[in-house]
C-alpha cells in the first residue's frame, strides 16, 4: 500500500500533467507576452524604503595571505581592501550600465565591509559585504550583487601577482526588503 506521501506525490504529478502547458515567460518579469525582452515598468509602483545585501567571498591561497598580513593588506598597487572598497561603491552606482534592463537608480547609501579571516593551511578569505539602500519604486539587490562582485575583482586584480589560485566564491544575496 502506498503511504500518504507517495499518494500525494502521484496526486500532484497527475495535476500537473493535466494541466496546459504554462505561457512563455510566465513569472518572468524582464519578458513581454511574446517572450521578448523588456525593461519592467515599475511606474505604478509606490515609492518604498529598498534595502539588499550582498556577499562575495574571495580565497587566499597561502602565499596571498602572508602577503596581505605581512603588509598590512597592501601590494605594489596600493592599500587593497581599501581600493575594493571603492570599486564596489563606484560599481553600484553604474550598474544600470552593466545590467541592461536594470533601472538607474540615484543610489541613498552604499556600504562595504571587508573582514580578513585567516583559514586553514595558512590561507585566508576575504569575506565582502555590501548594503545599499534607496528610496525609490524598485529595488537594488543587483547594485549590491555588483558591488561585491567588483569589489572581489579588484581584490582578485591587485593580488594576481601574488598567485593566479586566487578564487572568488559565494557571491550571494543576503538579504532584500522593500
Amino acid at each position: 500500500m502506498a503511504s500518504s506521501t507517495q499518494r500525494g506525490r502521484a496526486r500532484a504529478g497527475a495535476k500537473r500533467s493535466a494541466r496546459s502547458k504554462p505561457e512563455r515567460g510566465a513569472g518572468l518579469t524582464h519578458l513581454d507576452p511574446s517572450s521578448r525582452p523588456r525593461m519592467v515598468d515599475v511606474g505604478g509602483k509606490p515609492v518604498t524604503h529598498r534595502i539588499a545585501e550582498a556577499e562575495a567571498q574571495v580565497w587566499l591561497p597561502p602565499p596571498v595571505a602572508r602577503a596581505l598580513e605581512q603588509t598590512g593588506h597592501r601590494t605594489r598597487k596600493g592599500p587593497v581592501f581599501d581600493t575594493a572598497i571603492i570599486a564596489g561603491a563606484m560599481a553600484a552606482k553604474r550598474t544600470a550600465e552593466l545590467i541592461p534592463f536594470c533601472h538607474p537608480l540615484a543610489i541613498e547609501h552604499c556600504e562595504l565591509n571587508i573582514d580578513f579571516r585567516p583559514g586553514p593551511a595558512a590561507s585566508a578569505t576575504a569575506v565582502i559585504r555590501c548594503r545599499v539602500e534607496i528610496r525609490h519604486k524598485t529595488g537594488v539587490e543587483m547594485e549590491a550583487l555588483t558591488a561585491a562582485t567588483v569589489a572581489a575583482l579588484t581584490i582578485y586584480d591587485m593580488c594576481k601577482a601574488l598567485s593566479h589560485d586566487i578564487r572568488i566564491e559565494q557571491v550571494r544575496l543576503i538579504s532584500k526588503s522593500s
